[in-house]
C-alpha cells in the first residue's frame, strides 16, 4: 500500500482539479534509473486492468503490478520549505537495505 500524507493529499487534489479530466487519478510507479538504480514516477492516469488500487487520505492511488512490491509501505509526502517544494517518498523497503539516496526520488532495492 502507498500512504499519502494529508499535506500531499491536499496538493494532489489541487492538481487534479486543474486537470479537469474525468476518470483520472494518481498513478505511482517505480522505473529503472535514478541515482540509486530505481526512481519513482508520479502522474495522473486512468486505471488499467491489473492495476492495484489503494486509497489514502481521500486519494485514490493506482499502482501497476510490477511496481507494487517496491512501493509496499511507502509514504508520499509534500514538502514546502527552504530546500524546495515538491513530492517526496519515504520507503521503508529501500531504507531497510540502505539503498536510498539523499534526494528522496530513487532507491537501489526494495524487498
Amino acid at each position: 500500500m502507498v500512504n499519502v500524507t494529508t499535506q500531499a493529499a491536499q496538493e494532489i487534489k489541487r492538481l487534479l482539479d486543474e486537470q479537469k479530466e474525468p476518470g483520472i487519478t494518481l498513478r505511482v510507479a517505480v522505473k529503472g534509473g535514478g541515482c540509486s538504480g530505481l526512481s519513482y514516477a508520479l502522474g495522473f492516469d486512468k486505471q488499467l486492468d491489473g492495476d492495484k488500487v489503494y486509497e489514502s487520505s481521500g486519494i485514490k492511488v493506482i499502482v501497476d503490478p510490477q511496481s507494487d512490491p517496491y512501493l509496499d509501505g511507502a509514504t508520499l509526502e509534500f514538502v514546502d520549505g527552504l530546500e524546495g517544494r515538491g513530492f517526496k517518498f519515504t520507503n521503508p523497503n529501500a531504507e531497510a537495505k540502505k539503498g536510498s539516496c539523499g534526494c528522496g526520488e530513487s532507491s537501489s532495492s526494495c524487498c
